[in-house]
């Protein structure tokens, strides 16, 4: 649903691999990370499969560099892992991964937006189905609308934001080697398509906005926490889409 906030950056150097080296090369003359760029990113990973790949099999190989990524990656509360492969102070590429289960997962399936804009691209499996939402007066759903990130004291609180009815704006699907991309203002749902391994490569940007929205249906818990993500976890979530990206090269 929504990142948790983010711990001390374990920043990855640009020059150590040479997909990172590419993704800084592509940079806009001004610096910022901005959607157009981050969709370049994206389209990148399928440009250059190899060379993504190879990128994934020299984390693998690297037992402090494995390390680091399980610290400041986790379970979702609806059973998928999202995984920070590389952080620095503007960029972040996350690998969201849903395991081989007897059937699709719920993914992503409350309502919400983010505070930063990414792009992603399926890397495994069949796709993500989205559905992007807007707010109505008349007719759509009922829900309660929380606030992330306006509680000072505590940034991974939801506070209540009172009601509100979201209509559906679009359903779009986003299949294997195609590009999603998604700004602040965007309100969505995320779930696999098909019931096997899925992953996704999150090309994040930095914070554009302090808070963001999550909508709970009525009597729904807001309390929804995250579960520890192991370096076995990490080993074996990474191996398996590194073996999915190698067999459709």
């Amino acid at each position: 649903m929504i990142d948790t906030p983010p711990s001390p950056l374990t920043v990855t150097p640009a020059g150590t691999h040479a997909f990172l080296r590419d993704v800084t090369r592509t940079r806009p003359g001004h610096g910022n990370a901005d959607l157009p760029w981050l969709r370049t990113v994206a389209h990148r990973v399928q440009e250059t499969p190899g060379t993504f790949l190879s990128w994934l099999e020299d984390i693998l190989g690297d037992e402090e560099a494995v390390r680091s990524a399980a610290k400041r990656s986790y379970w979702h509360p609806n059973g998928f892992a999202k995984m920070v492969l590389h952080a620095s102070a503007d960029l972040r590429i996350r690998l969201h991964v849903w395991p081989e289960s007897s059937e699709p997962s719920r993914g992503e399936s409350n309502p919400h937006s983010h505070r930063w804009e990414f792009a992603s691209t399926i890397v495994a499996g069949e796709g993500l189905h989205m559905v992007e939402f807007r707010e109505t007066t008349e007719g759509g759903k009922p829900y309660d609308r929380y606030r992330y990130g306006a509680d000072p004291a505590n940034p991974a609180a939801l506070l209540a934001d009172g009601q509100a009815r979201l209509a559906v704006e679009k359903t779009p699907h986003v299949r294997l080697g195609e590009v999603y991309s998604c700004d602040t203002g965007i309100v969505h749902t995320v779930r696999p398509i098909e019931a096997g391994l899925t992953a996704t490569v999150v090309i994040q940007g930095p914070h554009r906005t302090s808070t963001t929205v999550v909508y709970c249906e009525p009597g729904q818990t807001d309390d929804q926490p995250n579960g520890e993500l192991t370096e076995t976890d990490f080993r074996v979530l990474v191996g398996a889409v590194a073996n999915a990206v190698a067999s459709c090269r």
